[in-house]
């Protein structure tokens, strides 16, 4: 799982919609205004990025997941509307970040068997094969967001995301966060990693979440020996923070440092 952040805070209304393929990687965009369009452009926007022979629409509805934040005119509260279909519920934890909808319960969208039949979706496999690989990418796409980027996968050889790592190496931090294999451990670790790095870094960040039992070469690699840790890839030289990551002046302050 890997987090591509840019220091765009949400505004305080929105709509917001999640684009997930087969393989697992993930566009979506954030908007107050937007209304209609949004399937076409994440679909356009996984063509170009993934290099399809055209946009991949037959992922809709059944590989999305959507977000309104809205002003109740009776109650005078914000409230927020968060619906997923069953075959990416399991990205819940993400979205939770991504949409900073922790307290918010997303409702499971009905089952639609002409859209989300995995026979019916398994028949595309042959002329769209990117989908299916995990190209270990989130992408913010639209007009709040500063920059697209992504990143390599630890089973990538993509070239494209290998360069666009060195181009982000220049002007922002790349962090790592080893993670032992506990699904609501995790999710509160990230919910709280994220709220620090947005209040507190001034660049872009690209924070990577890495499961120490799936990749113990990269924890090695580290030197990494007990979960969490906080590992700052880059800039050089490298900086751990081993334990609790919910002090915020201290977490930042050893990212920060030169």
């Amino acid at each position: 799982m890997t987090l591509i952040c840019s220091q765009t805070n949400l505004p305080k209304l929105f709509k917001g919609i999640a684009l997930f393929t087969p393989g697992g990687d993930l566009i979506y965009g954030i908007n107050p205004n937007k209304q209609s369009q949004w399937h076409v452009h994440l679909c356009m926007g996984l063509q170009e990025i993934l290099s399809l022979t055209e946009p991949p629409h037959f992922l809709i509805p059944g590989y999305t997941a959507t977000v309104e934040r809205w002003l109740n005119p009776r109650t005078q509260a914000i409230e927020t509307i968060a619906e997923i279909y069953p075959a990416v519920q399991c990205y819940q934890p993400l979205l939770k970040v991504l949409f900073e909808t922790e307290d918010t319960v997303w409702q499971i969208a009905p089952w639609q068997e002409e859209y989300c039949s995995s026979l019916i979706l398994e028949t595309y496999r042959d002329q769209f094969p990117q989908l299916w690989q995990d190209h270990d990418l989130v992408i913010r796409l639209d007009s709040q967001a500063s920059k697209q980027t992504q990143v390599k996968s630890l089973n990538s050889d993509n070239q494209n995301s290998a360069l666009l790592i060195n181009h982000q190496k220049a002007d922002g931090c790349i962090l790592q966060l080893f993670i032992s294999n506990d699904n609501f451990t995790t999710e509160k670790t990230l919910a709280s990693i994220h709220q620090i790095l947005e209040q507190g870094l001034t660049c872009p960040y690209t924070l990577k979440v890495i499961d120490i039992s799936k990749y113990p070469e990269q924890a090695e690699k580290y030197h990494v020996s007990a979960t969490p840790t906080l590992v700052r890839v880059w800039p050089e030289p490298i900086r751990r923070i081993v334990g609790e990551l919910n002090d915020f002046q201290r977490v930042v302050k050893i990212i920060s440092s030169l």
